[in-house]
């Protein structure tokens, strides 16, 4: 198998280099580059690129990357424009088989520019299917009210349409009607299992070092897999490539620190600089609520938590770039004489950015490995403890085709699983198992006219199972004018990995990790091929701008859940049956609203959601069923 991994991998790199050079030899010349802020280094995603005598033009990516194909022999001036920022002209000759890779970098302007965001989403939004996906900065997360002085995704993300908050002690996302074991969550292209801390306001991740955080509340393309509800994507920008910085913060709940700057300078567009960035973060919250908060508890807060993360940036002087990232996370809660729970996650990895100098085409991928360990003891119930670690390899290809794009690529991963749990009658419920997982995805966005059309389908191999599970996808968006969009996402979807506790408990400290069992037993009559989790969704929307710094989201989608394990927690012996087979379903409608003028903002989200299963005797409806929710929030 290990063999098979690696003839495919070598495949899909040799054939797409050589279709890439042969596309661009086939060409007459070709322009492409990337895009930065002349301020830090940081590259900045889609600018607009326009061929001044053409009168046509491309947008920049999310790495602020753009190439413009099938360019006659002549000369060409660019004009590189986004908000916020002065314009740039550039020239180039450009002669038979010319290929031409350029730095650009935009300045700052210091006068604020009404409406910037504003015109700038929507300008993204002509491009891209964007079904059912939130994108999140630091910025807007720094300008939402916060507990404790320091902002968190944890708490941005509460008020987003869609997503159910189970409380502060435990508590967990819930996203249009996934369970947390059901939402993939992605640093840097690393899986992340646990993102929040026990107290429930605070994630594992510094809003400062956050470049964006995509939020896939369904309906997402064939690049993720492995789960059936949603996907979190935070990437995390580079250190400063200009200057030495830092920043410290401190509250009544915890400090955190940041630190980053140059290793070697860029002082010139064609030299190649190297980064570090450093970020540490901590609570004592357990110390200060002995007399800040002891109205709440006399004994004080028993929660506590460490979070480092670390990351070296290399650019190169075509603008291809490499980043080595580690990071550690660590929680803990205490209850004298009642009960202890601590979790540790740890994780190294390496992401990486190729563009070959000859060729029309962009490579990225990602190798990491992380390992998450957390156990708990209670005076009354036996130790409980599961352990989960494993790697996961990620190469994609991205052609770009002025504003079409095609992207294919593999995955491989690889994770070990160790739970341990004996209940209270002596039964051993534990589980050890290893499981590989192989994946082809292809994708290809196509724009004409008022139209964007946007095809996938994941292939992906599930070794434990022997089963491989075919996901084709579909995202469509029809531009009817300037200011409406209408939009369209559906898609089949699938998982290994299960969580060790109860759709039906309300909230848990402790979250272990299972796969699912390979053969059920005799008592689940039901004509199962193989019993990998699976789910489909539906997603149809409308983008509406209006007033000038107002833009309208609604969405109604439909998530069918076909085929779900969960453990069955009345299990008393062995012979007890250890899962129960269910099936379920969630849909609604969310609504949000956002006005934002200078640096004043306002967001009104209204959601409505129905969420139930069905374990084949009893029909019920989840804690996280919420039938209506408001949020309002103003900055």
């Amino acid at each position: 198998m290990n063999k098979l991994y690696l003839k495919t991998l070598l495949f899909f790199l040799f054939s797409s280099l050589w279709i890439g050079n042969n596309s661009v030899h086939a060409q007459n010349g070709v322009i492409k580059g990337f895009i930065y802020d002349k301020s830090n280094g940081e590259p900045i995603p889609y600018c607009s690129v326009y061929m001044v005598n053409e009168r046509t033009g491309v947008v920049s990516d999310n790495n602020g990357y753009f190439i413009l194909t099938k360019l006659k022999p002549g000369d060409y001036k660019l004009k590189i424009t986004y908000l916020g920022y002065d314009s740039l002209i550039a020239t180039y000759q450009i002669k038979a088989g010319t290929v031409i890779t350029d730095k650009l970098y935009l300045e700052p302007i210091s006068l604020e520019i009404k409406g910037v965001q504003v015109y700038a989403e929507r300008e993204i939004l002509k491009t891209e299917t964007h079904v059912s996906v939130q994108r999140v900065t630091s910025k807007e997360i720094n300008q939402m009210p916060t507990i404790g002085g320091i902002p968190d995704i944890a708490q941005y993300l509460q008020v987003l349409p869609g997503i159910v908050f189970t409380g502060d002690q435990g508590g967990q996302l819930y996203i249009r009607g996934g369970t947390p074991i059901q939402n993939k969550v992605l640093l840097d292209g690393l899986l992340i299992y646990n993102p929040f801390h026990s107290i429930g306001l605070f994630s594992v991740f510094d809003t400062d070092i956050i470049k964006s955080a995509d939020l896939y509340s369904g309906g997402f393309g064939a690049e993720y897999g492995c789960r059936v509800s949603s996907v979190l994507d935070i990437k995390t920008r580079e250190g400063n490539r200009k200057r030495l910085s830092g920043k410290f913060d401190i509250n009544t709940f915890g400090s955190k620190m940041l630190l980053e700057g140059p290793l070697i300078k860029e002082s010139n567009k064609k030299h190649t600089s190297l980064s570090f960035l450093l970020s540490l973060k901590g609570s004592y919250l357990e110390q200060t609520s002995k007399w800040l908060y002891a109205y709440a508890n006399k004994d004080g807060l028993p929660y506590n938590y460490l979070d480092g993360y670390g990351k070296i940036s290399l650019q190169t002087t075509n603008g291809s770039r490499m980043n080595l990232f580690g990071f550690s996370f660590n929680d803990g809660v205490n209850y004298p004489n009642i009960a202890n729970y601590k979790w540790n996650s740890w994780g190294l990895g390496a992401n990486y950015l190729i563009l070959p100098s000859m060729s029309n085409i962009l490579i990225d991928g990602v190798f990491a490995f992380s390992n998450y360990t957390n156990t708990l003891n209670e005076t009354t119930v036996p130790l409980r403890s599961s352990h989960i670690n494993g790697y996961n390899f990620g190469l994609n290809f991205t052609y770009l085709f002025g504003n079409n794009t095609f992207k294919y690529g593999v995955d491989f991963s690889g994770t070990w699983l160790n739970y341990e749990f004996t209940n209270p009658y002596g039964t051993d419920c534990g589980q050890e198992s290893f499981n590989s997982e192989f994946a082809l995805y292809f994708k290809y966005k196509w724009i004409v006219k008022r139209f964007i059309i946007e095809p996938s389908i994941r292939l992906h191999y599930y070794a434990s199972q022997a089963a491989v599970s075919p996901e084709p996808r579909l995202a469509f968006k029809y531009n009817v004018s300037e200011n409406v969009r209408l939009k369209f996402a559906t898609g089949l979807y699938s998982q290994n990995i299960i969580s060790a506790t109860s759709d039906q408990d309300v909230v848990n400290l402790f979250y272990g990790f299972l796969t699912t069992p390979e053969f059920y037993p005799d008592s689940i009559n039901r004509n199962i091929r193989n019993s990998l989790q699976k789910g489909q969704h539906i997603v149809a929307g409308i983008e509406v701008d209006f007033l000038k710094y107002f833009a309208l989201n609604a969405e109604t989608y439909f998530k069918n859940f076909s085929h779900l394990t969960n453990i069955n927690r009345y299990q008393m012996f062995d012979f007890d049956d250890e899962y129960i087979l269910e099936t379920g379903q969630a849909y609604g409608a969310d609504l949000s609203i956002k006005y934002n003028y200078k640096q004043f903002s306002a967001n009104l989200v209204y959601s409505l959601n129905w969420v139930y299963r069905d374990d084949g005797k009893v029909i019920y409806r989840t804690h996280f069923d919420r039938r209506h929710n408001v949020n309002i929030t103003t900055s």
